[in-house]
């Protein structure tokens, strides 16, 4: 049984990488980013476009390009919409998965590798892989203007506060 198709799905066949060397414009139309933004809980997903172009390296298939989009969050405390534009510039690398590892088999992977994505050897999905990189993109825990007012409020201490060196300074101040 196969896994349903991605939201943002724009497939390039390996045989037509060469297509793809001169730069390709992709972007998700208002269904794509509205099914987009369910998927990773957004409020809202207003652009998702990116220009790219591929290459083979090194046995590897290659794309380069930017990514941008225009999306909201809800902010961790409060739940408002916090907007967020990314414009990024990113580098992938695609590797053909050559199925199971081998029993006892290692897999060292060090910084540089963070960016390589396996896939079946004959198709990439380049919106999958935009769509991915957006997501990493995106602040990981966005605040909206009032969210210190609101945790203060509600009995929340800052980090400071909560600290065992606030706790310190606590009993320095008070006197016998």
């Amino acid at each position: 049984m196969s896994s349903p198709a991605p939201e943002f799905s724009r497939p390039v066949r390996i045989d037509q990488i060469a297509r793809h060397a001169q730069g390709v414009t992709i972007a998700a139309d208002a269904s794509e980013r509205e099914a987009l933004a369910r998927r990773f809980n957004l409020l809202a997903l207003d652009r998702l476009e990116a220009d790219y172009a591929m290459s083979e390296e090194n046995g590897a298939i290659v794309a380069r390009g930017r990514v941008r989009a225009e999306l909201a969050q809800p902010c961790v405390a409060t739940g408002v919409a916090v907007p967020e534009k990314i414009d990024t510039d990113f580098l992938l690398r695609f590797v053909a998965e050559s199925g199971e590892a081998a029993e006892g088999e290692e897999l060292e992977i060090d910084s540089e590798d963070c960016d390589v994505i396996g896939f079946d050897g004959q198709m990439i999905d380049m919106g999958e892989a935009v769509a991915e990189t957006v997501v990493l993109a995106m602040t990981p825990y966005p605040r909206s203007l009032d969210a210190d007012t609101y945790l203060r409020e509600a009995g929340v201490l800052s980090e400071e506060q909560a600290s065992p060196f606030a706790a310190l300074l606590s009993l320095k101040d008070k006197k016998p």
